[in-house]
Formats: C-alpha cells, sequence, structure tokens
C-alpha cells in the first residue's frame, strides 16, 4: 500500500529552489533586499506602538517572516510587523499591566500565541469563509479610526510631551496638545524632519529606501549632535544576537482575560492579510488558499510567542514593495529576514543613536493612507444600513480608546443585527400586469390590479424560520384588503430556499384560504425549494393544478378559472 506524506515547507521550497531559473533566484533577491530596507526600521517603528522595546520588532521579522512565508499560500505576502496589530497588541495589554513593566511584556508574548492558535484553528477547521461576517464597511469604519489613534498616539514620543495611560484616549491627547509649552524642540525638529523626508522621497524618488535612507540620515545626525544628552529619547541599546527560543510564559487568569482581544487580532490581522493577498492573487493570477493562508499566519504569530516577540500579521505595504520588486516566490521573504539577522549580528549597535520622534514620523506616515473618509459616504450609497455600521463603528472605536477591540465588536454586532433584521424583512411586491406582459412591482411602475378576484405576490427571499411571520402577513394583509379575491398566486422565483417553519406556514396558509373560499397557487418554483415541498408532502396539499412552471402559464390558468 502506498502511503503519501505531506512534504514539509523546507521540502518544497527546496523542490521550488531546484527547478528555478537564475532569473527567479535573482528577482527574489533584489525583492527581499528591498523589502528588508523597509522592514528594519518599520519594525522598530511598530515596536514602539505595541509598547515593547525596539528589538521586539526585529526578532518579530525575523523568524514569523520564515514561518510564514513557509506555511502560507500567497508566495508574495510580506509577514511581520504591522500597525494595525501594534496597536490592538498595546490596547489590549494596557489594562493588565504598566505600560513598560516586564508583566506587560509577558502579557505581549502571551496575546501572539493566543491570537496564533485561534488563527490555526481557524484555519485547520476550514472557517476562513465565516471571517466574511466581518463586512467591508465595518472594516473600513475601525480602520479610519485606528489610523487615527495610531497617528495621534505618537504625538507624544514626537513632541517628548509625557502623556496620561487614561482609560480616555482622546481626553489624554487633548491634554497633551494643551501642554504645547512643555514640547522639546529638538525633539520636534527630528521628528518634523523624518516627516518632510518621507514626502519628499515619496513624491520624487518613491524607488528609493525612502525610509532607511531618512533613518540612517537622522541617526547619525543624532549620533553627531549628542541628541540623547540633549533630553531627547533614542531607541538605545539593543541585544545583539538571535533571540531566545523558548515556551511562551503560561497564566491561565491572564489568558481568559486576554482571550476576546486574542480573537480580534486574529480576526483583523487575518483581514489585512486576507486584503493583500487578495490583490497579490489578481495582479499575479496566482491562486491563494484562505484557510492555508489562516494557518501560516496563526504559526508565524505562535513562532513570534516562541522566540519572545509580539503578535504579527501579513503587511499590505511590504507585500506591496515585494510585488513591485517582482518578487516571484516565498524566498524573498527568506531573504529580507536574512537580513534582518544580519542586523542583530552586526548592526544593532548603530541603532542605538536613533531619535524615537523619527520612528513615531515613521509610524504616522504609514498610517496615514489608510484614512478614507470616503468609504462613508460611498457606504451610505450603496446601502444605508452599510453606512450606519461604518459611521457607528468609527465612532465606537474612537470612543472606546485605546480599548479600540470593543469598537470593532461593535461594528460586528451592529452588522450582524441588521443583517437579521434584512433578512427578517425582505421585499415583498404586489404584482400587475406590465404591457410586456409580464409580472412586476405594481407600486413601482404604476399597474393596475389584475382582476377584483385575483392577487398576486412576490418574496425576496430565502424562506426561513426568521422571516415567515412577515411572509404570512403579507399574504393576510392581501386577502384583508381585497374581500372579493378568491385566487392569490405567489410568484415564487425570489425564493431560493424554504424550512420546516416556512413549511408550516405555508400548511397553515392553505387551510386558512381554502376555509374562506381562496386558492393559494404558485409560479416559477425553483428545484431547490420544489423538492423540499415534495419531500414534506406540500404539494399533494397545494395540487398539481395549482403549481405552475411559469408565471405566463399561471395567469392564462387562474383568468381561464375566473371566466
Amino acid at each position: 500500500m502506498n502511503v503519501w506524506v505531506h512534504p514539509s515547507p523546507f521540502a518544497r521550497l527546496f523542490t521550488k529552489i531546484s527547478s528555478w531559473h537564475p532569473g527567479t533566484i535573482k528577482n527574489d533577491l533584489f525583492a527581499g533586499i528591498t523589502v528588508s530596507l523597509v522592514a528594519i526600521p518599520q519594525s522598530l517603528a511598530y515596536a514602539q506602538l505595541a509598547g515593547v522595546p525596539a528589538y521586539y520588532g526585529l526578532y518579530a521579522a525575523l523568524i514569523p517572516t520564515v514561518v510564514g512565508a513557509l506555511f502560507g499560500s500567497s508566495r508574495q505576502l510580506s509577514t511581520g510587523p504591522v500597525a494595525m496589530t501594534s496597536l490592538l497588541t498595546a490596547a489590549s495589554v494596557a489594562p493588565l499591566a504598566a505600560h513598560g513593566s516586564e508583566l506587560f511584556y509577558t502579557y505581549v508574548i502571551l496575546l501572539a500565541l493566543l491570537s496564533g492558535v485561534f488563527q490555526v484553528a481557524f484555519g485547520l477547521l476550514r472557517v476562513g469563509v465565516l471571517l466574511n461576517f466581518l463586512s467591508n464597511p465595518v472594516l473600513m469604519g475601525f480602520i479610519n479610526a485606528a489610523a487615527i489613534i495610531i497617528g495621534l498616539s505618537q504625538l507624544p514620543t514626537l513632541l517628548s510631551i509625557p502623556a496620561q495611560q487614561s482609560e480616555h484616549f482622546l481626553i489624554d491627547m487633548l491634554q497633551v496638545v494643551s501642554h504645547l509649552d512643555g514640547v522639546h524642540e529638538l525633539s520636534l525638529i527630528f521628528g518634523a524632519s523624518a516627516i518632510v523626508l518621507l514626502l519628499a522621497f515619496k513624491r520624487w524618488a518613491p524607488r528609493l529606501p525612502g525610509v532607511l535612507i531618512s533613518v540612517v540620515l537622522l541617526t547619525w545626525i543624532s549620533y553627531a549632535i549628542g541628541y540623547a544628552k540633549l533630553g531627547g529619547k533614542v531607541v538605545g541599546e539593543i541585544p545583539q544576537g538571535l533571540p531566545g527560543i523558548s515556551i511562551p510564559p503560561l497564566d491561565w487568569n491572564a489568558s481568559i482575560a486576554l482571550l476576546p482581544a486574542a480573537f480580534v487580532i486574529a480576526l483583523i490581522s487575518f483581514m489585512e492579510a486576507m486584503s493583500s493577498s487578495k490583490v497579490i492573487a489578481i495582479k499575479t493570477r496566482q491562486p491563494w488558499d484562505e484557510n492555508k493562508e489562516l494557518v501560516g499566519q496563526g504559526l508565524a504569530k505562535i513562532a513570534a510567542a516562541f522566540c519572545h516577540s509580539m503578535p504579527v500579521s501579513g503587511s499590505f505595504s511590504r507585500s506591496a514593495l515585494n510585488l513591485s520588486a517582482d518578487a516571484k516566490t516565498a524566498l524573498s521573504s527568506v531573504i529580507s529576514a536574512v537580513f534582518v539577522l544580519l542586523t542583530l549580528l552586526f548592526f544593532t549597535s548603530l541603532l542605538y543613536h536613533l531619535p524615537k520622534p523619527v520612528l513615531a514620523a515613521i509610524i504616522m506616515m504609514a498610517v496615514i493612507n489608510l484614512i478614507n473618509f470616503r468609504v462613508f459616504k460611498n457606504a451610505w450609497r450603496a446601502n444605508r444600513d452599510d453606512g450606519i455600521a461604518s459611521i457607528i463603528t468609527f465612532v465606537a472605536t474612537l470612543a472606546f480608546a485605546p480599548n479600540i477591540q470593543n469598537g470593532i465588536l461593535t461594528g460586528i454586532l451592529l452588522s450582524l443585527a441588521l443583517l437579521m433584521y434584512r433578512m427578517m424583512r425582505p421585499r415583498v411586491a404586489i404584482l400587475g400586469m406590465h404591457q410586456d406582459a409580464t409580472l412586476r412591482d405594481a407600486e413601482r411602475h404604476d399597474l393596475p390590479p389584475l382582476h377584483p378576484k385575483l392577487g398576486a405576490l412576490r418574496f425576496d427571499g430565502a424562506l426561513r424560520f426568521v422571516n415567515v411571520s412577515y411572509f404570512e402577513d403579507a399574504l393576510l394583509k392581501l386577502e384583508r384588503e381585497n374581500p372579493e379575491m378568491n385566487q392569490v398566486l405567489i410568484k415564487c422565483s425570489g425564493i431560493n430556499d424554504l424550512d420546516a417553519s416556512g413549511v408550516e406556514m405555508l400548511r397553515n396558509l392553505l387551510g386558512r384560504f381554502k376555509s374562506n373560499g381562496i386558492i393559494l397557487s404558485f409560479s416559477g418554483v425553483k428545484k431547490q425549494v420544489m423538492e423540499v415541498m415534495e419531500r414534506t408532502g406540500l404539494t399533494l396539499e397545494i395540487g398539481d393544478a395549482n403549481i405552475f412552471a411559469t408565471d405566463r402559464e399561471a395567469i392564462e390558468a387562474l383568468y381561464k378559472r375566473l371566466g
């Protein structure tokens, strides 16, 4: 008997490498180097955003990047520290431990483990499709609010003004602004210079690694003028060498407290990775598997926990850079991690004088493109419920800050509630005969009634337990408003499903209408609905003479009955 053994990711990578031509390796090498030039300074910045030491960011850009590349499905997706996940990490841990304490760092590592376990479980259970419950308007509302919060959260570092860490983020930021007289001028100059440089590179030299060049230049200036001795805050000493590998610290009570946050991080970070993977798949025409990517991203988070780091995710900006650099395979991410490794082994001393306001500027510039208020207008135009959900999510996220996970949970619950409401009240149309000899919505097309003794109705939705009473009420209203009516036609083209509650409701209606001398007929019944009717014996109660294949056939037969 032949036993098929699934090859390990390393075996698959080796097989791919052995079959590559030199051009592919050259492209991946160039892309990996390019992404690493952005990933290194970004990793330091996002560690600052997460409230952990800078080297946590470098650790997160090393082993987790390789794990995400080897176990994921998208070849160009770049895994590592990202702004949104970093902000969620800081906001989730802050209520449980003091910022900057060892306990805070311990909980960050634990959060990486828990969120990774969630994602791996989602992937193994193949429930990736369920993540679509997070609607795009809700996600956009959250992202806009989170981007504003991320930008504002860097003001104290940019201005070197102490900020309170209360439960009311916006009030804390107002207090920072009200104390502008205490700004450290040199820190502001460094931060503003970084913003100007990043904008200039983006505008006039987008192909150059503007982030790296800005960091190198301003770090050298910081060293030359003794910025740290002048009261400025710098990254400081970064441990040289590889991160230690050990079992993450486990705390049962803390784990229970962090579970909701871990779920939200698993959800939001994968939505970010999924959006990147979709863009990559469209541009490269390469397939990707959302469940496999869930496992890959989850294992990357677990790897981050085992090497004492922070939660990671797929980066939209670095993935886009990977794609624009013409990366062909996951080798580009491995090469990017190699350069992070070289930095940890040989160049950490060069990062000592990197000003923290520069990192704050990098974070601000990274999230400014996430702010897009046009999405609210577009969502409102498409559907009022979507507009309401996006706006309430945006406001709730700002109001709950720094606990922004409550904002996204509010949006999810609201969007599900609105969805249930729409399912409970599908569109019901009273029909009339259009000039093209088809049954149309009488109100919309201003059509007269079919006949004093004949009524027709269309129901646009699955007939399930959530809306059977609404359907029943519509038919009973039609009966009340037309006392002479003795024939009712249900146009079934919009009904694509029928459950037990729907069957029972129709059975009761048939009995009631029959006792009142009204015959209930059906036209255009879909196959799956007809099969339910036949299995439950409903077709026998309706009668074959009252079930019609088309609307035209039904109208002709019913008019004949009326004489």
